[in-house]
């Protein structure tokens, strides 16, 4: 059981501790007051809905053997007869707490980030090691400066990995999470146009990310470079303990498509220094295919054998929303609805194309988000993609999707616009898309799933 003791707080930036005498350990730290126990530490965090500060008194008579609160709020609480930090500032002690945690662990810690396929990535290195190790990880995507110290306080002495994804929108937000995780691994699944809006353009977004590597570097570690991306490819080339992973013959661990089944889904052969395995890949899509390489890279690092690899990947199940094919009688859907940046929308053309179980191929799309002034510019340039698809027919929404749509309209006239949402649901529920492998895509807040609900009602 790990514990914190009165020390490990006093290493607290800004910290003022009162009633230290009454402290004798805490097992477990928690934010939400529904989830302390005996010797929990309770961090009030203030976020946009809740204010853990209001929740403190809960916290105690839960029994909190201590708590730390933002040192404005202290008078607030004069009455409690408990251990009481003060700090600056308690999200960053939350951070702070992570780190001595993850310093007090036995478990090795595997950091991963990527424009695309991170939470696949993530995932997929999770389901592999978990046939031989005790693995805690992220979340769903919980990747934050909040998530990311949370998924490190889980973890207990019986665990050999941490599988952290680390997100970002803004700069800066890698280096802080990567500073608390200090991880022994670290893996950047490729650079993308994602959150352009504040990171600019692709060379913002690497160097952005790149901070996640660095980290590793510092301390010695091991880092998985994709061979196949520009940015990625030459960076640091001459680090000792870089394992390349790609579909380029370079690659140390390398990939090679075999083929392709009626319904999509992929033969791949990946050759190691020590071994080549074929597997038939249980999910579908290119990106899922270098998701999987990537894992592989890791996993065989970390001492899966060739069997032990072969028999995890076959056991993988496609993740909810991720290119994930719904087969209904004669239709099939790729719900592909989690989230969307331009990458991911190719990978998600290319699977399409490579779908031929029917006659015909019909896309349902909705806006990118966070692609700030190239917005407009980026979803143009899914035009020239869609006609490679040779679709059927193309139905949008969301304002930039307009544009694209009058673009692609000027070559393909059967392609319809909605700005309501009700009536793009309505008449999805009421076309025809018998003899049909359809496509719906868009980013998160555009909530694609209930066009994905709107096409299985409309089939019952």
């Amino acid at each position: 059981m790990i514990r914190l003791t009165i020390n490990d707080l006093f290493e607290l930036n800004s910290s003022v501790i009162y009633n230290p005498d009454s402290f004798a350990y805490a097992t477990k730290v928690v934010i939400d007051s529904r989830a302390v126990t005996k010797d929990s530490l309770f961090i009030a965090i203030r976020g946009n809905n809740f204010d853990g500060h209001d929740f403190v008194k809960q916290a105690v008579n839960s029994g909190a053997s201590a708590i730390i609160i933002n040192r404005t709020m202290l008078e607030k609480f004069d009455d409690i007869n408990l251990t009481i930090i003060t700090v600056d500032d308690t999200v960053k002690a939350l951070g702070q707490v992570a780190n001595i945690w993850r310093k007090k662990l036995n478990a090795k810690v595997i950091s991963l980030t990527g424009s695309n396929g991170k939470t696949s990535t993530k995932e997929i290195i999770s389901s592999l090691l978990e046939k031989k190790f005790n693995v805690v990880k992220t979340v769903s995507n919980n990747n934050n400066h909040i998530g990311v110290p949370l998924t490190i306080l889980s973890a207990d002495r019986k665990t050999d990995f941490i599988v952290l994804e680390h997100g970002t929108n803004h700069f800066k937000e890698i280096e802080y999470t990567a500073q608390i995780a200090q991880p022994d691994f670290g893996l950047i699944t490729n650079i993308g146009n994602s959150h352009l809006e504040y990171l600019i353009n692709k060379k913002g977004v690497f160097n952005e990310k790149r901070i996640l590597l660095d980290e590793v570097i510092k301390s010695n570690g091991v880092i998985f470079i994709n061979d196949d991306d520009k940015y990625l490819s030459k960076y640091v080339v001459n680090y000792r303990k870089r394992i390349s992973f790609g579909f380029t013959n370079n690659a140390i661990i390398n990939g090679k498509i075999l083929g392709f089944s009626v319904d999509g889904k992929m033969k791949l052969k990946i050759s190691t220094p020590k071994f080549s395995l074929e597997v038939n890949l249980p999910l579908y899509g290119l990106s899922n295919a270098k998701n999987i390489l990537a894992a592989v890279a890791v996993c065989y690092k970390l001492g899966m054998a060739k069997n032990e690899l072969i028999n995890s990947i076959n056991s993988l199940t496609q993740p909810k929303g991720r290119l994930e094919v719904i087969n209904n009688a004669d239709m099939l859907i790729i719900n592909d609805t989690y989230n969307a940046n331009p990458e991911s929308m190719s990978a998600a053309f290319n699977l399409l194309s490579k779908i031929n179980l029917f006659r015909n191929k019909i896309i349902v799309l909705g806006d990118m988000f966070e692609l700030g002034s190239q917005a407009k510019v980026i979803h143009l340039s899914l035009t020239k993609q869609i006609l490679k698809v040779k679709p059927k027919a193309v139905f949008t929404i969301g304002k930039n999707m307009k544009f694209m749509s009058a673009e692609l309209k000027i070559k393909f006239k059967n392609i319809k616009h909605f700005s309501d949402r009700n009536k793009m649901k309505k008449f999805l529920s009421e076309y025809d898309f018998s003899e049909s492998s359809v496509l719906v895509k868009g980013s998160r807040g555009m909530k694609m799933e209930e066009m994905v609900s709107s096409i299985l009602e409309g089939k019952k």
